[in-house]
């Protein structure tokens, strides 16, 4: 498969172009403008929901021009970025991917956005998603998928619930994103396009003025290029809001810690033992895992095996997520399910519905087992600082009406989001048809620090050369 190249200002990370823009080689206009060109032609891939232009524009305008009096805002300081579309920003739609939200402009702007808006970054736009976040795949036959950009040929899953976030990340269309992960959203998409999704720990940046899913398990994390500038978005939007008390529940020096990148010794990364994934992989998986365990190993890096203690039990926690995600996702959406009448993808109708069947006891068991669990894995992780398992299954396939296709890669992930832990996928090779592969790593709730330095060790070891796809099928 051809290549571009990876040196294009679409292609650069995040941090290079803040240093062009910082050092005058590029403005904040000129890289803007660069980025909506692309969007605008790209509109096959089908990555926003809703391109911001003339906002986007006015803010590139601004960062221009208080660079020019003196002023950065922050070290992304006009740099574009591009939010999940159930992320409110006032005057903008926000339809959380679904119809029966269409013509909703938002009254109000979140924490996250005005943080954005603040730093002296410049939106985009509205990225597309699953319905409700309601899907790993990624699918919206409602609204329009967005198009896995690595196949041109089979229209293949994106990964959700932040599909287009994932997408434009991928397609150089945005240089960063800003997506949400209550199963798996974020990492699901930066696992099936090649890039970099870091979950955060609960309550590490605020999800006030968001479309809520599940109230106990959302969390707002970035997709990127790398590790750093996946750390560096969610530093600029981490800390306490008065608006979503998760955030106030959380040590300061949690926070501040993320401003503190560390040197980590190469025994400080677990792996968790094959016999305790919550699903198997496909041959293609296992070659993936297996040639990444050796590049590891040829790097001096060899994990120490992990088996989770009595009653840890993967599989049990990825299944116990998804009850208390349907539980919560009903009381918000339950009323939209019932009513025949209501605009929504049949599939997500059913998954929504679901919810209304679970007991209450049985609701409140699964959140008792939340807090031994998140208790047993934060002992049973004592001495080490991240546990590193399998992201995915296989690669994104094509896409299936009845979405049953990818379950393997919500089994993987939705143990992090039960934990409340802090997670992230990393790229790691590909598979015989030139398909994204990925591994994740886990750190207990409130390692986010220690996580994100062994994810940068492992980083240049697991993906040595960089890639991107081959977007000649689309005109880019």
């Amino acid at each position: 498969m051809p290549e571009q190249d990876h040196t294009a200002l679409h292609f650069r990370d995040a941090r290079e172009l803040a240093r062009a823009i910082r050092q005058r080689e590029l403005t904040s206009r000129q890289v803007t403008t660069h980025f909506l060109d692309r969007i605008e032609r790209a509109a096959p891939l089908a990555a926003y929901s809703e391109i911001t232009a003339e906002r986007a524009l006015a803010q590139a305008d601004a960062a221009d021009r208080l660079q020019d009096a003196g002023l950065l805002m922050g070290p992304l300081h006009g740099v574009p970025v591009a939010v999940k579309d159930s992320i409110q920003w006032q005057g903008t739609p926000t339809t959380g991917g679904s119809q029966t939200r269409r013509g909703v402009i938002s009254g109000e702007t979140s924490t996250a956005v005005r943080a954005l808006s603040a730093q002296g970054m410049v939106i985009l736009g509205k990225t597309r998603m699953t319905e409700f976040a309601f899907g790993l795949s990624g699918q919206n036959p409602t609204q329009g998928t967005a198009r896995n950009p690595w196949d041109a040929k089979v229209a293949r899953a994106p990964g959700g619930s932040s599909s287009g976030a994932g997408v434009a990340v991928a397609a150089g269309l945005a240089p960063i994103a800003l997506g949400g992960d209550t199963g798996g959203s974020v990492r699901a998409p930066a696992a099936l396009n090649g890039l970099v999704g870091y979950k955060p720990s609960s309550g590490l940046i605020s999800r006030a003025g968001c479309l809520p899913l599940s109230d106990t398990l959302d969390v707002l994390g970035p997709i990127a290029r790398n590790v750093a500038d996946a750390r560096l978005l969610a530093q600029l939007l981490a800390g306490p809001d008065v608006d979503d008390g998760a955030t106030l529940a959380l040590p300061a020096a949690r926070f501040t810690a993320l401003r503190h990148p560390a040197t980590r010794r190469p025994n400080a990364v677990a792996v968790l033992a094959p016999e305790a994934w919550p699903a198997a992989l496909t041959e293609a998986g296992l070659q993936t895992w297996h040639q990444a365990q050796e590049r590891l190993a040829a790097a001096g890096l060899t994990p120490t095996a992990w088996h989770p203690p009595a009653g840890l039990s993967f599989s049990r926690m990825a299944d116990d997520n998804s009850l208390v995600l349907a539980y919560e996702a009903y009381r918000y959406y339950g009323a939209l399910a019932e009513n025949p009448a209501a605009p929504l993808w049949e599939v997500v109708r059913a998954r929504i519905a679901a919810g209304g069947r679970i007991a209450q006891a049985d609701y409140e068991a699964a959140l008792l087992r939340r807090a031994a669990d998140m208790a047993a894995f934060a002992s049973a992780m004592q001495g080490q600082d991240a546990l590193l398992m399998p992201a995915c299954d296989q690669a994104a396939q094509a896409l299936d009406e009845d979405d049953l296709r990818h379950v393997g890669l919500g089994k993987l992930l939705r143990p992090a989001n039960f934990l409340g832990a802090a997670a992230i996928a990393l790229p790691a090779g590909f598979d015989a048809e030139g398909m994204p592969m990925s591994v994740q790593l886990l750190a207990p709730a409130g390692g986010d620090a220690a996580l994100l330095d062994c994810a940068a060790v492992l980083e240049p070891v697991l993906a040595p050369v960089a890639r991107v796809p081959d977007l000649s099928s689309w005109g880019l």
